[in-house]
């Protein structure tokens, strides 16, 4: 009788560990199963920049350069050795000294809405990232190519109410192909001002000043403050004298067409809250004119022309950080959902993701220029994804699916890593980088010889040439490949070949953000 009790106390303890390891094991499945769908709770915050990626590092040194390969007037320093001295009487037959500043693209054209944009997209790629930059050596090459433009910036600004938004005659430019030191033709100046008006590139100059004096707070504080002055001055020209420079000059309309200004005023106000802390601003984009011009619920593409998207995702900053007395705010909440709304799009798993896309992954918008859209819609996703993770929010909800930052910075380095050749083309769109990218770059200064001597119109006998380009433009963002993946690598095929200054500030802030593993998001106020 003893031992028959004796075994059955054995088998009930044996089956009490079998239902204990059964009810870990149901424990410990349950956990995955909810990590696995992104809801085990927020990421730990991320700390200062982490471990280098090569492939990024090497990518953003690259892309740095392209901004001295555009610079205009007397170069100091010179780092392009087929770059010289050009532009340096820029300006002067109205007694402003405009030799400053960058060419647009491949032409020598100085186009003020698309550059005063290149600066505000760089100031925050450098607010945001800068000690990962710092961490690459690439903060003071930045900052410098910031203050290349920023210096034109302020001279294009003589009076309140002036702002002179061209150098250059676009029609008689195009009918030349020359390099930028030998030029000769006239560069005739374009103005706006009260009776003609141009608020979308007003208020982007604005942005532009607003932002960078953020960058040189600290390091030079009387620069700082002119540059604020001027940002003030400037909205105050733009909303008061509400007009599109598209309508007051059309001869703007066939090169950089604004499609409103809206969305600028409301980007500017921004930056000038970021910059100012003056609740007057805050009031600009949350009350009566964010339901005029936000198109909130609505997500739009980032780019030179429509500052939607980038000023929802700049504003979710205060959402995620500010104090109660903004980040409360209804209008303010209304700029993140439509921020949300933005970066489900972007997710390619999300059930509202854009179906438009290349075969290759790569976010499809425009045959012109393709690449601009995707490279400034995984900076902004970079950027919401650490916003959420250094403030400790865990998930994004896509129409009730829940997804992490980490699937943000995914699909950010999935457009990266297409740009830099991990494509059906398999060669990088980045000139300079990788062992395969293109060489006839549609860009005057590359395709001629440092010792051509050549006049305006016998210098196209160098664009028709079957040649590789004597001079590399390195760090140009070209255009990119059509839809179906195919890319026709001819110097006349500017649509595809063709690089531009605002493309390299997208592609920096996007590769700054990638750079190091993700760090804290800190405070730029």
């Amino acid at each position: 009788m003893e031992k028959k009790s004796r075994s059955k106390g054995i088998c009930g303890w044996f089956l009490a560990l079998v239902l204990l390891a059964l009810v870990v094991f149901g424990v410990v499945y349950m956990i995955k199963q909810k990590t696995s769908h992104g809801s085990s709770g927020p990421a730990p915050v991320p700390g200062p920049p982490g471990a280098v990626e090569k492939k990024y590092d090497e990518a953003l040194k690259t892309a740095m350069q392209f901004f001295d390969v555009q610079k205009s007037g007397k170069l100091v320093d010179n780092k392009i050795s087929w770059r010289g001295d050009s532009g340096l009487k820029d300006g002067s037959e109205e007694n402003v000294d405009l030799s400053k500043g960058m060419y647009d693209a491949g032409d020598h054209m100085k186009f003020g809405f698309p550059m005063a944009f290149t600066a505000t997209v760089l100031s925050w790629a450098i607010l945001e990232y800068g000690d990962q930059m710092e961490a690459v050596d690439q903060l003071k090459p930045a900052r410098e190519s910031l203050k290349w433009i920023t210096d034109y910036l302020i001279h294009a600004h003589p009076e309140e109410n002036v702002l002179y938004i061209q150098v250059g005659d676009p029609e008689k430019d195009h009918k030349c192909w020359d390099r930028p030191e030998s030029m000769t033709g006239k560069r005739p100046l374009t103005q706006v001002n009260t009776s003609s008006p141009g608020t979308e590139v007003a208020a982007e100059t604005a942005a532009a000043m607003a932002s960078a004096s953020l960058v040189f707070k600290t390091s030079d504080p009387t620069y700082s403050s002119t540059l604020l002055k001027h940002a003030q001055q400037l909205f105050t020209f733009a909303d008061k004298y509400r007009g599109s420079y598209s309508i007051s000059i059309p001869e703007v309309q066939n090169y950089y067409n604004s499609t409103g200004y809206g969305d600028e005023l409301l980007w500017a106000a921004s930056w000038l809250y970021h910059a100012t802390q003056d609740k007057s601003y805050f009031q600009y984009v949350t009350g009566e004119n964010g339901k005029a011009f936000a198109n909130w619920g609505s997500p739009t593409w980032f780019s030179w022309d429509n500052k939607l998207a980038g000023t929802q995702v700049l504003l979710s900053r205060l959402s995620f950080f500010g104090g109660k007395d903004t980040s409360s705010n209804s209008g303010l909440q209304m700029y993140r959902k439509t921020a949300e709304a933005v970066m489900c799009g972007l997710l390619p798993k999300s059930p509202t993701a854009t179906k438009s896309r290349t075969r290759g992954g790569l976010i499809w918008v425009s045959d012109w220029n393709a690449l601009q859209h995707p490279v400034a819609s995984a900076f902004l996703a970079a950027l919401y994804s650490d916003y959420m993770l250094t403030s400790q929010t865990a998930e994004l909800s896509c129409d009730g699916h829940s997804f992490k930052p980490s699937d943000l910075r995914s699909f950010a380095k999935d457009q990266a890593d297409y740009v830099l050749g991990k494509n059906p083309l398999k060669m990088s769109f980045l000139v300079g980088y990788g062992e395969k990218f293109p060489q006839y770059v549609h860009h005057r200064g590359a395709s001629i010889p440092v010792d051509a001597k050549t006049g305006c119109t016998d210098g196209f006998k160098w664009l028709n040439s079957t040649d590789p380009n004597p001079n590399v433009a390195i760090g140009a963002l070209v255009g990119g490949p059509f839809q179906n993946e195919t890319f026709i690598n001819s110097r006349n095929n500017s649509m595809q070949t063709e690089p531009s200054t605002y493309n390299s500030a997208v592609l920096v802030g996007l590769l700054s953000s990638l750079v190091t593993t993700s760090s804290a998001v800190q405070s730029f106020t």
